[in-house]
């Protein structure tokens, strides 16, 4: 019974609801949910104080903070908050390029944010940026001129650095927003406390007087008084008169005028005020005239725009610079397209009056081609021959031609009076030019000019007059030597290359005996082409004449051809084995080996393969600059067989070699055998 009552399973005991009306207060699950989690939060302990006793705990320390921050932004990113915290934090470290990274990272996601820029500033202050914290600051004022907070601080830092200039320099560019009146009795607070009287003065004028003037014109208009307002600004202009005039002034009447549909009037404003504005103030009056012609003028009244404004542009850049001659080559440019032949020439000659102030010809190359410039456009544009005449005369009497000269100017004044059909000036001037500074590319540029006029016997006369000056110029007795091979006279043409290889020294002498074999080869003169190849290797034994003179005989036609190249090639075989160059009697034998497979037989191409060498590499003790020892290098070196044959030690050592190679290949053989020797070892 006992066992039977035990394996019976007992019903728990539920019970019972006696009151199942809804409770007075109800409680949400939402609710429930939100007290679990503050509780959660209570009675989680504080998190213990951590000591870091190392680098490597440092370093996690960081990880994981930073993990945290990035986390943070990850999750929202216009929290702007969390992008301070996380900079500051950096800050705290003297992470200064990680704090300034991620601000900067922050103004892109929200610019506009006054504190984000004051954090950002105040950061690069405390820690003695200054050129930092000045370009924070421009950056704000640029982005948000509007906010004064940007302004004080700005002034303020400058003031306390001692930088009372570029304090008054951000105050002025405050000014130019037109603040509320409290900005303006900063300005002037700031000058009275250096005691600066004057200035203050003028600060008051420039806010009671100007500002009040365009607000009272504007307060006339606002009312619907047109005329009002028309007399207070032409009564504004009056009163500050020429002296003191100011672009926001004009700028403002200009666009009363233009919303009165005064359009004459607008452009005559303008005209009036770009006249009497030094070009530097009137930025904005050029911006605003260039909207004002694209809204209402017409194509001629936009370009003239355009062109005054980059007039005044390149004015300001030649004015800061008078030697910047790209300036110069800009500036006539734009008023060569546009402007009368007076204009020109005035702006012509105020360029080349800005002479090199050193005579080297670096110095001058770009000046020169101002009065190239000028001449071509007195020549092709305005058609006046006698003053482009002048403007050469000018410019070679300006040139120090005893230091150095300008060949190009000399051949384009020459060119300039052979088509003006002044022959006999154009010689004139080639000639004064070759006996004040004789170079090589004006009597070029003469010799050219006078064989364009078929005039052979002077182009003769010139050669000779070049060689006197440069004899070791071979390209010019090829020259000489070609012109007469032009005009039939073979003979001089001989005479000529023989005087050219008889010089003591020359720049180019293989260019100029291959010119001579070559003009002998032309008129099948094999004779001379082999004495010539003769006289060649008496003074050189250079492999390349050698093959030459082989490929010469086995051109010419003849019977015997094959074995007058054969027997060169042994010649030079002979005359070379003295030679230290190994690699060029290689090249020889590679050569004649070529030779020998096209027209030899095989005992002759067998011949040849025996004499060609065995590569082999060697090694050589290396000695430094100062004679100490710097180690060994290898090298490849080439054994001629008939070398060899005469060097008995070579023989021997080649035995050696074989030798040893024998005793490897038995070991190989017979391995127990090295083994035991080892071992015995």
């Amino acid at each position: 019974m006992a066992s039977t009552a035990a394996g019976k399973q007992r019903i728990p005991k539920v019970a019972k609801v006696k009151n199942k009306a809804p409770a007075e207060v109800q409680i949400t699950a939402e609710q429930l949910l939100r007290e679990a989690k503050e509780r959660e939060l209570e009675l989680l302990p504080p998190p213990p104080k951590q000591k870091i006793t190392d680098e490597e705990e440092l370093n996690d320390y960081k990880l994981k903070k930073r993990k945290g921050f990035e986390d943070n932004i990850r999750k929202n990113r216009t929290v702007i908050s969390n992008w301070i915290k996380y900079a500051q934090w950096e800050e705290s470290l003297k992470e200064i390029l990680r704090a300034r990274s991620i601000y900067e990272r922050a103004l892109d996601v929200d610019h506009r944010n006054i504190t984000l820029w004051l954090k950002y500033a105040e950061m690069e202050m405390k820690s003695r940026q200054v050129n930092h914290a000045r370009n924070i600051w421009d950056r704000a004022i640029t982005i948000l001129p509007r906010v004064n907070q940007f302004w004080y601080k700005y002034t303020y830092m400058e003031e306390m650095l001692g930088n009372v200039a570029g304090c008054r320099q951000v105050f002025e560019r405050w000014m130019e927003w037109e603040p509320d009146e409290q900005a303006w009795h900063s300005y002037i607070n700031f000058e009275l406390r250096y005691k600066e009287v004057d200035k203050a003065r003028t600060i008051y004028e420039r806010y009671i007087l100007l500002l009040n003037w365009i607000k009272y014109a504007r307060f006339e208009e606002k009312h619907g008084y047109i005329a009002h307002s028309r007399k207070v600004y032409e009564r504004a202009v009056e009163f500050f008169g020429e002296e003191h005039v100011d672009e926001n002034l004009f700028v403002a009447f200009a666009k009363f005028e233009e919303t009165q549909k005064e359009f004459e009037r607008v452009r005559v404003i303008y005209k009036y005020a770009l006249d009497r504005i030094p070009k530097h103030q009137a930025q904005e009056l050029f911006k605003y005239y260039t909207m004002f012609e694209k809204k209402f003028g017409d194509r001629r009244g936009i370009e003239d725009v355009i062109v005054s404004k980059r007039r005044f542009q390149y004015e300001e850049e030649v004015k800061a610079n008078p030697h910047n001659y790209d300036a110069w080559f800009d500036y006539l440019r734009l008023v060569e397209n546009d402007a009368d032949p007076d204009t020109v020439r005035e702006v012509y000659e105020r360029a080349i009056a800005n002479i090199p102030p050193i005579q080297e010809k670096r110095h001058w190359k770009r000046y020169i081609y101002l009065w190239i410039n000028y001449s071509l456009y007195e020549e092709l544009e305005v058609k006046d021959p006698e003053r482009t005449r002048q403007v050469y005369q000018a410019c070679l009497d300006l040139i120090p031609h005893k230091k150095f000269t300008f060949a190009k100017i000399w051949l384009l004044y020459a060119q300039f009076e052979i088509r003006q059909k002044n022959l006999q000036g154009a010689r004139k001037v080639m000639g004064t030019a070759i006996g004040k500074c004789p170079k090589n590319k004006l009597l070029k540029g003469y010799i050219e000019l006078e064989l364009q006029l078929r005039e052979f016997d002077r182009c003769r006369k010139l050669y000779e007059k070049y060689l006197e000056f440069s004899p070791e110029n071979c390209t010019t007795w090829i020259k000489f030597a070609e012109l007469e091979t032009i005009l039939g006279d073979m003979e001089r043409a001989r005479g000529i290359f023989e005087l050219a290889i008889g010089q003591p020294r020359l720049d180019m002498p293989e260019v100029l005996w291959k010119s001579y074999i070559d003009f002998e080869i032309e008129q099948e003169e094999f004779g001379n082409t082999r004495n010539l190849y003769k006289r060649l290797l008496q003074r050189t034994q250079h492999v390349k004449v050698w093959i030459s003179y082989a490929k010469f005989e086995l051109s010419i036609d003849s019977s015997d051809r094959l074995q007058r190249c054969r027997q060169i090639f042994e010649e030079a075989n002979k005359s070379m084995r003295n030679c230290e160059e190994k690699e060029e009697r290689l090249m020889l034998l590679e050569s004649w080996s070529d030779f020998e497979k096209e027209f030899g037989s095989d005992t002759t191409m067998e011949r040849v393969r025996n004499l060609l060498p065995e590569k082999v590499k060697k090694r050589r003790k290396l000695t430094a600059e100062d004679g100490s020892d710097a180690g060994w290098e290898e090298y490849y070196d080439y054994i001629f067989p008939e070398d060899a044959a005469n060097q008995p030690n070579l023989k021997l050592l080649a035995m050696a070699k074989m030798w040893k190679r024998q005793q490897i290949v038995e070991e190989d053989k017979d391995p127990q055998s090295t083994v035991i020797q080892c071992l015995l070892v």
